[in-house]
């Protein structure tokens, strides 16, 4: 439940946020809400929905899957990261100020 929450969250605070890695013509950083906490707070989201799932199952083979898509899940938004500072005014200034990508104090 806690994974929805803050995808829910992320969708409140930025109404820019859509599936393809884009910036739109009118965008400006969101640095409120979950932003605050860390950059990519939607991919925070989705780990811990994608975590929860195989423990609530009780698989410990459903672990595997996620290992996988942490890895996917990092290289993308490192890919992301990339395009935003390029194309997003305001972007460096926000990645100076808010350090952590997916968990506040962790990374």
């Amino acid at each position: 439940m806690p994974g929805f929450y803050i995808v829910f969250g992320v969708f409140c605070a930025n109404t820019f946020t859509v599936a393809t890695v884009e910036v739109a013509e009118q965008q400006t950083v969101i640095s409120t809400g979950p932003y605050a906490l860390v950059r990519h707070p939607i991919n925070s989201g989705e780990l811990i929905m994608l975590l929860g799932t195989p423990l609530a199952l009780g698989s410990l083979w459903g672990l595997i899957p996620f290992v996988l898509m942490v890895a996917i899940i990092i290289i993308r938004l490192l890919d992301e990261e990339k395009l935003v500072l390029a194309k997003l005014p305001g972007y460096a200034e926000y990645v100076a100020t808010i350090k952590f990508r997916l968990l506040p104090y962790v990374w």
